[in-house]
């Protein structure tokens, strides 16, 4: 009896062993290489991935855009010449002169750069050439009756830098296309606006009277600096380039914060202080506004080195502050805000332009581009609609309201700088070469298979 017991304990000392054998164990497997529980997908993704995702939003945008006058009481089609007061421009989801779509346009002409997929080009000509033919007989209407159809009021009667600057960008950056149509008078237009109209301070910078009298608006920056740099290019005057130079030195003088590596969102002349709240999408107009001026300056000009040193201190600290998910927060720095996915959009789009560009180092910024990446395609629906966007947002001096801004499929924010990022990261995947080590995501500088060496040791 007690050498059957002495054989039972031993037979279950046996199974229990080859249970341990069963179980991953520092002693058994390598822990290092388990799959980790991630929320976004990691890893590369291919072009054909994102170019499919960004056909979602070329298919909705181009419902939701239509380009036709109609008359307001039936919804008939009018044409030009029998445009009166009961015409308008048929109604969408969004306005097809918001500083939004300007920035949207821009964006259908980079996708078709990166995809080679002519619709995207097609999208934004079509429609900027529609407001070319139609504007004239709107004008006279304006003129005459005094009437204004809405959605062409910010072409027609400029009020503000939102109405002008990134719709100037964009007209320029298509009339740069061989074949383009000229849209030399809506440029002017735009650009007096920008240059002469709008309220500055005492030393010429930019500004507003909202909230506060003489504020400056950190989104004000996009609004104007790249239709002016853009400008220098289109015209070949270099006076256009001093301004944009000049307006971005005096911006970062009040409101880049050295420290955080990020810019405030308002300034206000008068104030002692002036509370620093580091709203993403403000922060991604700055950098977006940094990466275009490069793009247009000459680098011979005597501001060049300062703007590119300044993009990439802004860089450094916009990637620092990316969540494991992939986005970036709405206040950048206070982890108790939504992650809002206009923002990592520009940021993805920016940081992935400057890799591209030979500005910023591939290496380090890379797998930050392609981890936000993999969070923004989850943003976009079946139907190609872009969630988690933050509705337009003002100025204010306190965390809350920031934090709780309502977030729309229809915020108009989210598509064109979708399209920018989808396409910067085609072009970054065209020449990057990536390999997972130890499962984390590398760039090397030469193709790397199962078998290519990439240790030093080896």
């Amino acid at each position: 009896m007690k050498i059957q017991k002495i054989m039972l304990a031993c037979s279950l000392l046996a199974l229990a062993g080859c249970r341990q054998a069963d179980v991953a164990t520092d002693a058994s497997s390598p822990l290092h290489l388990l799959q980790p529980a991630y929320r976004t997908p990691y890893g590369a993704p291919s072009p054909d991935s994102i170019s499919e995702a960004l056909g979602r939003v070329l298919a909705f945008v181009e419902r939701e855009t239509p380009t036709q006058v109609v008359d307001a009481r039936t919804g008939r089609p009018v044409a030009l010449q029998d445009i009166d007061d009961h015409s308008c421009l048929q109604r969408g989801a969004f306005r097809l002169t918001s500083y939004e779509w300007g920035v949207t346009y821009a964006g259908m002409l980079r996708a078709a750069e990166a995809t080679g997929d002519e619709r995207y080009a097609a999208y934004a000509i079509r429609r900027l050439s529609f407001l070319q033919e139609v504007a004239p007989h709107f004008r006279r209407r304006l003129q005459q009756t005094g009437v204004s159809e809405p959605q062409l009021r910010p072409l027609l009667a400029h009020k503000a830098l939102d109405d002008a600057g990134a719709m100037c960008a964009a007209f320029i950056k298509a009339s740069m296309l061989p074949g383009a149509p000229d849209y030399g008078d809506i440029i002017r237009s735009y650009m007096s606006w920008i240059m002469d109209g709008q309220l500055r301070l005492s030393d010429g910078t930019l500004a507003r009277n909202r909230p506060h009298r003489h504020t400056l608006w950190l989104d004000d920056m996009f609004m104007s600096i790249p239709a002016i740099a853009w400008m220098g290019r289109y015209t070949g005057d270099a006076k256009y380039y001093d301004e944009a130079v000049r307006q971005i030195r005096q911006f970062a003088a009040r409101m880049f914060v050295p420290e955080k590596g990020l810019f405030m969102h308002g300034w206000v002349e008068g104030m002692e202080e002036h509370p620093a709240f580091f709203w993403a999408r403000a922060n991604g107009w700055a950098v977006m506004t940094l990466v275009e001026a490069l793009e247009a300056i000459p680098p011979t000009h005597e501001g060049y080195g300062e703007v590119m040193t300044l993009l990439k201190r802004h860089i450094r600290g916009i990637a620092a502050l990316q969540s494991g998910e992939g986005l970036w927060r709405q206040l950048l720095d206070c982890n108790d805000s939504y992650l809002e996915t206009s923002a990592t959009a520009i940021y993805v789009y920016a940081i992935a332009r400057a890799i591209n560009n030979g500005w910023v180092d591939a290496k380090a910024y890379a797998p930050r581009v392609l981890l936000a990446w993999n969070a923004l395609s989850r943003q976009i629906n079946g139907q190609g609609q872009v969630m988690g966007v933050c509705v337009g947002t003002g100025m204010a001096f306190d965390p809350a309201f920031y934090c709780y801004r309502p977030v729309n499929v229809f915020a108009a924010h989210g598509y064109g700088v979708i399209l920018l990022a989808g396409a910067e990261t085609i072009d970054l995947l065209k020449k990057a070469h990536l390999k997972e080590n130890d499962s984390a995501l590398h760039l090397y500088g030469k193709e790397v298979t199962a078998t290519t060496p990439i240790f030093e040791e080896e």
